[in-house]
């Protein structure tokens, strides 16, 4: 069973850097409505296996995302 801390939503900010969002197991909202609920409107954004992220973070403002 996959758990929503298993999943992140990510989205460009207007900065041109990534945010992401780690979803809490203990919500009550699914991943997709944490998606609608957070990422503003007009942005497009993902849902992704944390797994993807890169583990260094030393240059996290540089990340980009391409599905």
């Amino acid at each position: 069973m996959t758990k929503k801390s298993d999943k992140v939503i990510i989205y460009t900010q207007d900065n041109g850097s990534i945010a992401v969002v780690g979803p809490s197991d203990n919500s009550p909202l699914t991943v997709e409505q944490i998606q609608a609920k957070t990422v503003p409107e007009g942005k497009t954004s993902y849902i992704i296996d944390r797994s993807e992220l890169p583990t260094d973070r030393t240059f996290r403002n540089a990340w980009t995302y391409t599905p």
